[in-house]
């Protein structure tokens, strides 16, 4: 499937409220697995993280978890990845899962969550790199934030043409797919800014 080799998931260390959340977690990983594509992702066993490893570990998939020595033991670390890289910092983990990742989703998640993706898109926004974005909006989880970065857009925060580097679907298999057919938008990163 193209050039991409690994996805890299950013989801909660806790379940969420409906258990649609890890159905939707388990999907995605057997959707993965079957795409032959490795997870990258924070390297729990808990929650709707743990969720996903087990479910492409379970399809024969690839999973490599990073996670934070400070967090190793209060989230969980999964002793039964291909690869768990222990960093020193927050930091040092989400450059480490970018670096490794040709992809980035977002399944349910809280603040670490919502972040973790932000960061991806801003780097997509400023040219750091051309991977595509996109949230997997389980039960309409997502659904008030799209409303937001279309207001963003409105009030012209955003310029329209970055509106494709972050996609959203119910579908895992979709997602993906869109994934292999994403090209990065070419536009200067400043609103107002004058063509030169």
């Amino acid at each position: 499937m193209s050039s991409m080799k690994n996805i890299c998931v950013y989801c909660g260390s806790n379940p969420g409220r409906l258990q649609d959340y890890c159905e939707a977690a388990q999907r995605l990983g057997r959707e993965l697995a079957e795409q032959g594509l490795g997870l990258v992702y924070g390297g729990a066993s808990v929650g709707v993280m743990g969720a996903v490893a087990d479910a492409i570990l379970a399809n024969g998939g690839r999973a490599i978890g990073v996670i934070p020595h400070a967090l190793a033991t209060k989230e969980v670390s999964h002793q039964g990845l291909d690869d768990l890289l222990v960093v020193d910092s927050m930091h040092e983990r989400k450059a480490k899962m970018a670096e490794l990742s040709d992809g980035f989703i977002a399944l349910p998640g809280g603040w670490g969550t919502i972040e973790e993706i932000f960061e991806m898109l801003t780097w997509a926004q400023l040219g750091f790199h051309e991977k595509p974005c996109g949230l997997l909006n389980v039960s309409h989880y997502y659904d008030d934030l799209f409303a937001f970065l279309d207001k963003a857009i409105r009030e012209q925060f955003v310029k329209p043409e970055y509106r494709p580097m972050i996609m959203m679907d119910e579908d895992p298999a979709n997602l993906i797919r869109r994934f292999a057919q994403y090209r990065a938008p070419k536009v200067k990163k400043w609103i107002g800014q004058e063509e030169t």
